[in-house]
């Protein structure tokens, strides 16, 4: 474990100099890892278990599109595909990577498999942290951990692929057999983890709804929507409202904030853009911390949970969702975003 000072806050970290593929391989050598569920999660972290010479079975209810997606990627049904159940008696730790109301309605299937010592691993903490709401309270006698990558499934893989890994938190709830500690970090360097920072299964939840609804998504969607359309309503044209409000951001300003940070970024625009930018930012931050603080207040007192709960539940749920992007992607801005694409230079 290595000491690093975050911004003057002292953290512990692991590292794959620490904790290397070798070591979370020794310690997870005599089990057999079941990943349940083949959506957004359960590809990268099942492929790259793989690669990384673990023992790995996939669960999946047969026939869906999931089922097919695992065929293809190589599992083989009846040697390393299997129904859901099955894949949960078989396996020594369940890596439970369904969605949230997925998991809610396979809980009771899931948990007579939860016999004494093995683990149950999950890569999101809301199930554990909304027990009143989902039902889902593993049994006391098993070891109970979180993996959540900082990031897609899709990015996991691709990043494993480049010899690169993605940054995860973890955290154990639950440690019934004294190897939960190493288990846990075993599985986030063997899924593909750049490195590991600690959490708790709560403060996971917490921070991650919050940020999908703030900057990550919810935030940004909604300050581009409303920039585009104050440059529309102001008379310029819908590809330079485009331009000003998301092209130059993301294929300009993002990869040097990613690359560089926010000051070294400032650092290399005009002038003008310095001055105008450092005199706003705060502004926008007085602006956004109340709304922030309304939607943390409405994640930490479970109202976002239910929402949840109660949308994904609903049989036609598929259908309004299709409907609301539908909305988004026939919009101006996300029609001229179309055509913006491909003006792009190809290689």
């Amino acid at each position: 474990m290595a000491t690093i000072n975050f911004g003057g806050v002292l953290e512990n970290v692991v590292k794959r100099e620490e904790f290397s593929v070798k070591k979370a391989q020794d310690v997870l050598k005599n089990e057999t890892v079941a990943v349940i569920g083949y959506g957004v999660q359960g590809p990268g972290q099942a492929l790259n278990l793989r690669d990384n010479g673990i023992s790995v079975i996939v669960g999946q209810r047969k026939g869906t599109n999931s089922w097919k997606k695992a065929l293809a990627d190589g599992w083989e049904e009846g040697r390393t595909l299997f129904e859901l159940e099955t894949a949960c008696k078989k396996g020594t730790i369940i890596m439970n990577l369904l969605s949230d109301a997925g998991q809610i309605q396979a809980w009771d299937g899931m948990k007579k498999q939860l016999t004494k010592g093995k683990a149950l691993y999950f890569s999101h903490g809301f199930g554990v942290t909304f027990h009143k709401k989902t039902g889902i309270v593993p049994p006391p006698d098993i070891d109970v951990v979180l993996v959540a990558p900082k990031g897609s499934g899709t990015s996991l893989r691709s990043l494993f692929l480049k010899g690169q890994g993605l940054n995860s938190s973890y955290a154990v709830f639950q440690d019934a057999t004294g190897k939960a500690q190493q288990r846990v970090l075993a599985l986030g360097i063997a899924i593909g983890s750049g490195y590991l920072f600690e959490t708790t299964f709560q403060k996971e939840v917490y921070s991650d709804l919050t940020g999908e609804r703030g900057v990550l998504m919810g935030a940004i969607a909604g300050i581009f929507e409303a920039q585009f359309k104050v440059l529309r309503q102001r008379g310029h044209s819908p590809s330079e409202a485009f331009n000003e409000t998301v092209e130059e951001f993301t294929q300009s300003l993002m990869p040097l904030i990613a690359d560089n940070g926010m000051d070294w970024m400032f650092a290399n625009c005009s002038t003008t853009a310095q001055r105008g930018a450092l005199d706003w930012k705060g502004k926008f931050r007085d602006a956004t911390i109340p709304v922030l603080n309304n939607l943390y207040d409405s994640v930490v007192s479970g109202k976002e949970a239910e929402i949840v709960i109660e949308a994904n539940s609903q049989a036609n749920y598929r259908t309004k969702l299709e409907a609301e992007l539908a909305n988004m992607r026939n919009s101006e801005l996300w029609q001229t975003g179309l055509e913006v694409r491909k003006l792009r230079p190809k290689k």
